[in-house]
């Protein structure tokens, strides 16, 4: 599924907003994401939590975590596209919590936006990438960059199921040509949390490698990543750096 398709996996309300459930409290294990935050600092939150931490409680028939998740699978598949009219399409989202996701997102680009983020050894596009690690499915992504390394976008490509996504070379290359890109990196998390990259992870990379000669952008790198950690392909001998220009 491309990240670019409609909001197809987020919960449709086919009634009028007049119709939203009213809100609910959250129960006493849900409101402990904001202790956590408090305690141990907002960068310990999975973006399930910080969604949870925004949200604050359910809705009648919905937890809040289970809402939480509803905005998150939205947000996956709008990405930048993301706006207060796409999240009042959830149900149990009003035009208060519509706002203040829309906000959040906003404020969240603004000052922390991953552009022009120089790449220089994998290590420097794992923190990048980690929040998407807690993801149940696998998320394919794909990293643009410029000349200088320099982070141009990160893109979901695709979500697979549990443990498999489906990538084709042309969903990969469409944005960078774009762009201008002069080079990618791709990235996908292991639900199972095992880094070791499977026979279709080694075809894919292969393939992208040879597209990405054929159009003059190379791919630099492929890291299969979990929440513990990464596996890059350069450093385990799979992929041979380009020679500097």
């Amino acid at each position: 599924m491309s990240a670019k398709n409609s909001t197809r996996g987020a919960v449709f309300s086919k009634s009028s907003q007049l119709d939203i459930p009213k809100e609910v409290e959250a129960p006493k294990g849900e409101i402990k994401v904001r202790e956590r935050l408090l305690s141990e600092g907002v960068q310990s939150l999975s973006d399930r939590e910080l969604l949870v931490a925004i949200l604050g409680s359910g809705c009648a028939g919905k937890s809040v975590v289970r809402l939480a998740d509803d905005v998150l699978r939205a947000v996956d598949q709008e990405r930048a596209q993301m706006n207060t009219d796409i999240a009042k399409g959830i149900i149990g989202i009003g035009d208060a919590r519509a706002c203040s996701i829309a906000a959040a997102l906003e404020l969240g680009r603004r000052y922390y936006s991953v552009q022009g983020k120089r790449i220089a050894m994998p290590h420097d596009i794992y923190p990048l990438i980690a929040h998407f690690a807690d993801r149940k499915q696998e998320h394919f992504l794909c990293i643009s960059l410029n000349g200088a390394h320099e982070v141009n976008a990160i893109r979901q490509i695709t979500t697979g199921l549990v443990n498999k996504t489906v990538v084709h070379p042309r969903e990969v290359f469409a944005d960078p040509i774009v762009d201008r890109a002069c080079a990618i990196i791709v990235a996908h998390n292991h639900p199972s949390g095992n880094l070791e990259p499977s026979r279709e992870d080694i075809d894919i990379t292969k393939r992208l490698r040879e597209v990405g000669e054929m159009l003059g952008i190379p791919l630099l790198d492929h890291l299969v990543f979990s929440n513990e950690a990464f596996y890059s392909f350069v450093e385990h001998g799979l992929i041979t750096p380009p020679v500097n220009d």
